[in-house]
């Protein structure tokens, strides 16, 4: 019993020992995104001088079967990422709205860009459809593609996060967004150009 107790301590010391020796700058936050909330905010606007770049996020794409979605196809873009499920019920009311602000505004050079969790995936895709959705989005049960939020509450669905063209992050909603709050923080971030 205490061999076994042993051998389990030393391969669980081993496994954490190897997630945190990691070099790259996910890993290490070295001047990406890292997520603060000062005084628990549920909404955070980032001024231009706050702004961090979110590295590659990236997934299996929802709609297309060997189709990955990445962040990077929308270079040069203003990208709006929501986090959803069609099991939430927030989720459900906000995605209409969020293709509004789409299709207001893609013409513009603003994307929308969905990251499906804890779904299964003929739910998310009856879902989809259903709403009239067109907008790419991850399919990513586990919520992998969202290691990239360093600090970020990942378990807070539905939330957003709106990126300027440099892909840093401007504003995060930890709440399901209303269309005209979203359409005004994107509106601003096309004035800047």
């Amino acid at each position: 019993m205490k061999t076994t107790r042993v051998a389990i301590a030393a391969a669980l010391l081993a496994t954490l020992a190897a997630c945190s020796t990691g070099k790259d700058a996910v890993v290490q936050g070295q001047g990406t995104f890292q997520f603060t909330a000062p005084g628990g905010q549920t909404h955070i606007d980032y001024t231009s001088k706050q702004r961090q770049p979110l590295t590659e996020m990236q997934g299996d794409s929802l709609l297309e079967d060997g189709k990955q979605v990445k962040l990077s196809d929308y270079s040069g873009k203003i990208v709006v990422i929501n986090i959803w499920g069609a099991w939430c019920g927030p989720c459900r009311t906000e995605a209409p709205q969020l293709q509004q602000v789409y299709d207001q505004t893609k013409d513009q050079g603003v994307q929308v860009m969905g990251v499906d969790v804890r779904d299964d995936k003929s739910a998310a895709l009856d879902f989809y459809h259903n709403a009239k959705l067109d907008y790419p989005s991850i399919f990513d049960p586990p919520g992998r593609s969202l290691l990239v939020l360093q600090g970020y509450p990942r378990t807070t669905t539905p939330s957003t996060l709106v990126l300027d063209r440099q892909h840093r992050v401007a504003w995060v909603s930890l709440l399901p967004v209303e269309k005209d709050e979203l359409l005004s923080k994107v509106k601003q971030l096309i004035a800047e150009k």
